[in-house]
This record gives C-alpha cells, sequence and structure tokens, in this order.
C-alpha cells in the first residue's frame, strides 16, 4: 500500500492507506465512494479536490439533477462523511515537510 498523509482534519496528521489503484484513502466508506463515484468518473475528480461536507452534497445533487447520478440512498451519509473527513478543506496549501533522510545530501 502507499502511504499519504491525512490533510483534510486540521488536527491531525497521521499516516493513512492509499489505494494505488484508485488513489483514494483506505477508510470507512472507501468501498461506497469508489463503487458509487468510480463507475461515472475517474477517483482522481475526488482526490483533486478539498470541499466541505455541504459543498460535497451540492455537487452530488448537481451530479444527480444534470449528470444522470443515480440516488445515494441509505449510503449518502456515509459518502458524505468519507469525502469529507479525507477530502475536505485543506488546512495548508503545501505538501508537510520532507522528512530529514529523504533530503539531499549537501
Amino acid at each position: 500500500m502507499v502511504m499519504a498523509q491525512k490533510s483534510p482534519a486540521p488536527h491531525t496528521t497521521n499516516q493513512v492507506n492509499v489505494d494505488p489503484k484508485s488513489g483514494l484513502v483506505i477508510a470507512e466508506g472507501y468501498n461506497m465512494v469508489a463503487a458509487h463515484c468510480s463507475a461515472c468518473h475517474s477517483p482522481s475528480l475526488i482526490t483533486q479536490n478539498a470541499m466541505s461536507r455541504e459543498r460535497w452534497l451540492e455537487t452530488i445533487r448537481w451530479m444527480q439533477d444534470t449528470q444522470k447520478l443515480w440516488p445515494l440512498g441509505e449510503a449518502e451519509p456515509a459518502i458524505l462523511d468519507y469525502l469529507a473527513t479525507w477530502y475536505g478543506p485543506k488546512t495548508q496549501s503545501r505538501r508537510p515537510a520532507l522528512a530529514p533522510h529523504l533530503m539531499p545530501k549537501p
């Protein structure tokens, strides 16, 4: 598994597992997001965004109104939880500093 930093949550910098094929964080709700969202578009459309839960919901409604996305039913709260947790607003615009052992030698 590829490791990535969980950047959406402002209170943590824990390492998390990322699916190497989709690029999505492997966490609760991952399977539902991968199944529903990847059916129509690349997961990179998820990973390149950073939206609040409300904005993700607006985006889902837009896709339902204009792109023929089906009703998500009981899966919708779990999908929104996942998206808001892992792809929510960023607390910083730059990546974290490299670990000292990854820095070039002088």
